[in-house]
């Protein structure tokens, strides 16, 4: 799997402050969106993925945390397409909201305009009847890799068949990387070795609190006050394995989760989006380029080293994986 961010700055170590807001203080909002339904696993495992969205809904509704997941229909047939299915009738049962992220995966860059808009149309029919079922439609789409298209005709012939068909882009004001510690995390399970488990659970956890922080301080800094957050996450072991402690995190944050409809509704959301490029980058970025602001890119961080060479070998590694029981 390919993901990318780029930073227009110097990368240096984050030095953010992490307590908790004043007490009087009004939470922000947080939308959490999951990408790569029926699961990002690094085993065509049913029971693995069965456990780890049973897990990972059931934190979300104990923590009163509304979510949407975005699907890749491609991934029905990768293992049981029944009871990848029924993974996702779980989701909407759960009362949180489906979306679609594409058939393949693949990137607009690689299909082109009319490849990739045929692409998004084949990953529709089966989220689109379960949430007919309920009496509700597809309305989000969330590009993969963050890729919008390039060149900018080719950006805007996707942008307008979106628009045509009734979609609303899903954007990113929060992404820490949490791809790129789930496939370690897999792969430390699958070779039962618990105390590496729990160290790239720790690195993801604090890593993921420090860039939290940073995007809200990013956030603030384009439009002089906090904004409503859309978070990226996957629908992966490790977050489901993470949720309490990801619940506290947004806590800690002073952030209240709410429905991505409801964080759309912050005027911020209607700035324009005017990158164009190769790269995969989230809407802080791109709405600096539009307002003309710098972002604090001497404070970011990138993932760990190690984590970054542990997600590199894993994908290098031919050894069969598999899971253990959950």
């Amino acid at each position: 799997m390919r993901m990318m961010k780029t930073a227009l700055g110097l990368i240096a170590p984050l030095v953010l402050l992490t307590h908790p807001a004043a007490a009087h203080e009004e939470p922000g909002k947080v939308a959490l969106t999951f990408d790569d339904l029926p699961a990002l696993s690094l085993f065509a495992d049913q029971p693995y993925v069965n456990y780890l969205n049973d897990m990972l809904l059931r934190g979300l509704k104990r923590h009163h945390l509304p979510a949407i997941g975005f699907v890749n229909e491609s991934k029905l047939d990768e293992i049981d397409r029944a009871q990848q299915i029924a993974n996702l009738r779980k989701w909407l049962d759960a009362g949180m909201n489906l979306g679609n992220h594409t058939f393949s995966h693949e990137s607009p860059d690689e299909l082109g305009g009319p490849g990739y808009i045929a692409d998004i149309a084949k990953g529709e029919p089966v989220t689109r009847e379960l949430l007919a079922e309920r009496h509700k439609k597809l309305e989000w789409f969330r590009h993969p890799y963050l890729e919008t298209g390039i060149p900018e005709a080719v950006k805007r012939e996707i942008d307008n068949w979106l628009t045509a068909h009734g979609y609303r882009i899903a954007p990113v004001t929060i992404d820490a990387d949490d791809w790129e510690f789930a496939e370690p995390y897999d792969d430390a399970i699958s070779r039962h070795d618990e105390a590496r488990r729990l160290r790239i659970k720790k690195q993801y956890l604090e890593y993921t609190e420090r860039t939290v922080a940073w995007y809200q301080k990013a956030s603030e800094g384009l439009f002089g006050r906090r904004i409503a957050l859309v978070m990226l996450l996957h629908d992966s072991r490790l977050n489901a394995d993470s949720i309490d402690d990801l619940a506290a995190l947004l806590k800690r944050r002073n952030l209240r989760g709410v429905t991505l409809d409801e964080a759309m509704k912050d005027p911020a959301y209607r700035t324009h989006d005017p990158y164009v490029g190769h790269d995969g980058i989230e809407w802080n970025e791109r709405w600096s380029q539009e307002l003309h602001k710098d972002l604090p890119w001497a404070s970011y961080q990138d993932p760990p080293k190690n984590i970054v060479e542990e997600y590199d070998r894993n994908n290098h590694d031919q050894r069969p994986a598999k899971p253990v029981t959950p």
